[in-house]
């Protein structure tokens, strides 16, 4: 199977790059010419979708600006396509930066209108600018010219599949770079992606560009294969189809892109002929069938997710032999099976056969190497003096309510100070303070000597500020290696263009990197499941997981709140083991912890929180008896009583 695996993509170039070989019909040849230039599109809109996870209905916009570059230079200027491509590749770029504005501000179903008007203004711009794009009228193309001589449809058919090895070529080393581990990082938990160093914005405009490039690229090469281009050709129609054709394919699949490009070319003739789409509808039941005993001998569970489906690919392949035109029907059949899809496939064609075959995504495993030991999470930065951070007189106000009414917090270097409260307390919100999620309402927050409040999270994490959170948030399809990489995104100092070309340096940052991810992950006791994605851990390795991740950006200062949640007896007395690890490695730690054996048997110092304010702070023998705390636990007149400070040590 591995072996399979290997050669499958250079089979599949030899495949493309036999086509004409075969067909010898220009009308065929041009048919999945098309489909190679929708593939490049798709190539782009899955970066956007599939690993950024954003929803754009602005593609069919940009490529129409990407053709109509390519036409307007071409009749305007009369310049060369070596010329007039690269053209339309910057321009459309330039869009996309432009579409990536609003994307940093409104996420989902909102998202989708603000590209779909962008998508609607562009076509009708389109239509409208006559003086420069001849408006309703069109404009007509001819075929590029190569060396003196006009390129013929075959001539401009290997032309295209070129381009579109090359884009493929070209996203697949994106991806599979820590640029594209920060894109999936962006999907799976912004906030995480943010704290982590990986700049939410940064990373979500770079998404578009790239994205909107691709785009660029084949719009100029579809204006040179159709050689006329209008203003309808770039509807909402087209932009549903790109969509439709990513989410059918199947998401962060290279493979899945000419998939669905395949579909969406092919769909509209398929469904003109009532004799071809019962062949069609017969051989999808078929196939069906045919799944399901697979999945039969595989997981009975998985027969029973396919019955559903299987029954609805045998209906329709009956209700086709009943049907005598299916002129009136194509809307509704095309409407169904986009719903079908949309339900029954969400990962897409590709990412249904993987399921139902036992494939997975193949992951590149984690490199061993040369081992560091505890170096791995060494003191971060060269700050001096005795105090690491100091959050002064910090007021958090939310309407009329404040969350931190003046609350001071000084925190030693070396130190592991916990900070505790009952439940509503503030402590979640100091942290989100310390790590800039919040802007405080007053107040100043200082790290190293240096003002941090104010600050994006991601430029207060590569200041050496690392934290985990009270939910956990890892990225869950990526593996545990993975995610110990995304916080290694610092470490990274090669260019897009190093990426590209594969250059050295990019490699040695790539295999350097693995090597640190190794380390720390034996550091907290996961090497043993480097390869495993994160989603499928247990939940005390989850936790453990997301230190480890934290530990990647090497910090001075580590937050952790609430890490003993939901854990069980050994999983806490493995995590207790962990911090003072942390502790030893030179890392100063926040705590925020219920578990009162945790605080006492790690933490040298301890702040109280109640109602917004600091009501107590000593060491963990001295705030364990503090009346005041003990009254703001149980809620009520204090007694010396060692059951009342028992039970204050199980709410902590």
């Amino acid at each position: 199977m591995k072996k399979i695996l290997h050669i499958a993509p250079w089979i599949g170039v030899l495949g493309i790059l036999l086509v004409p070989v075969f067909i010898h019909n220009p009308y065929y040849l041009h048919l999945v010419e098309t489909i190679l230039i929708y593939a490049i599109l798709l190539f782009g809109l899955d970066i956007v979708v599939g690993y950024t996870g954003q929803v754009s209905l602005g593609h069919a916009g940009l490529f129409g600006i990407g053709s109509y570059t390519t036409g307007v230079l071409l009749l305007k200027f009369g310049l060369p396509f070596y010329l007039t491509i690269p053209a339309s590749i910057l321009l459309t770029a330039g869009f996309g930066a432009l579409l990536a504005l609003p994307a940093l501000r409104v996420t989902g179903p909102y998202l989708a209108m603000v590209t779909l008007a962008f998508g609607t203004i562009i076509q009708i711009l389109i239509n409208e600018m006559s003086f420069l794009t001849e408006g309703p009228m069109g404009i007509k193309v001819a075929k590029p010219v190569f060396l003196g001589a006009k390129l013929t449809e075959t001539g401009h058919y290997y032309f295209v599949a070129l381009m579109m090895l090359l884009a493929m070529l070209c996203v697949h080393r994106i991806l599979k770079s820590y640029l594209g581990r920060a894109f999936q990082a962006l999907r799976d938990s912004p906030i995480a992606s943010d704290c982590m160093g990986v700049s939410v914005y940064r990373y979500k405009v770079l998404a578009f560009v790239i994205s909107a490039a691709l785009a660029g690229l084949a719009g100029s090469l579809y204006a040179y294969s159709e050689e006329y281009i209008s203003p309808n050709t770039y509807n909402f129609e087209l932009t549903i189809l790109f969509l439709l054709a990513v989410i059918m394919g199947g998401r962060k699949s290279r493979t899945g892109s000419l998939l669905g490009a395949l579909i969406v070319v092919m769909l509209p003739s398929l469904l003109a002929d009532i004799e071809l789409f019962r062949k069609i509808a017969s051989g999808a039941a078929c196939l069906g069938v045919i799944f399901s005993i697979v999945a039969f001998f595989h997981t009975r569970a998985a027969l029973r997710g396919m019955l559903v489906p299987v029954i609805a690919l045998i209906g329709m392949a009956l209700f086709a032999y009943r049907l005598e035109s299916i002129t009136d029907w194509r809307l509704t059949i095309f409407g169904l099976m986009t719903l079908f899809v949309v339900y029954y496939l969400q990962d897409g064609i590709v990412g249904f056969s993987m399921n139902i075959t036992g494939s997975r995504a193949r992951h590149v495993t984690s490199h061993t190497g040369a081992m560091e030991s505890h170096s791995a999470v060494q003191f971060h930065g060269n700050q001096t003096g005795r105090n690491i951070l100091n959050a002064d007189q910090i007021v958090m106000q939310f309407g009329g309510l404040k969350a931190l009414n003046r609350v001071d917090l000084l925190i030693e270097k070396g130190t592991v100070h916990g900070l505790i409260g009952p439940n509503g307390s503030g402590k979640s919100t100091m942290m989100n303070v310390l790590t800039g999620i919040y802007l405080p309402t007053d107040g100043k927050v200082t790290y190293g000597g240096a003002l941090i409040s104010g600050k994006t999270p991601s430029a207060i994490a590569l200041s050496g500020i690392a934290r985990t959170f009270q939910n956990v948030q890892l990225f869950g399809e990526m593996t545990a290696t993975e995610n110990i990489l995304v916080g290694l995104h610092h470490t990274f100092g090669s260019s897009l263009w190093d990426i590209l070309v594969a250059s050295r340096s990019d490699r040695l940052y790539e295999v350097a990197a693995r090597q640190r991810a190794a380390s720390i992950l034996r550091f907290v006791g996961l090497d043993d499941l480097a390869d495993e994605e994160a989603r499928n851990l247990p939940y005390g390795k989850q936790r453990l997981l997301e230190i480890g991740r934290a530990l990647a950006l090497n910090p001075g200062l580590l937050l952790l709140d609430e890490p003993a949640a939901g854990l069980t007896a050994p999983d806490i007395k493995e995590l207790t083991q962990i911090i003072k690890k942390i502790k030893e490695s030179g890392v100063t730690i926040i705590l925020i912890e219920h578990h009162m054996d945790v605080v006492m048997s790690v933490c040298d110092i301890v702040t109280v929180l109640d109602f917004g304010q600091k009501i107590a702070e000593g060491s963990p023998a001295e705030i364990q008896q503090d009346a005041r705390v003990i009254e703001a636990y149980l809620g009520g007149s204090q007694k010396d009583s060692a059951d009342e400070k028992t039970a204050v040590g199980g709410k902590c």
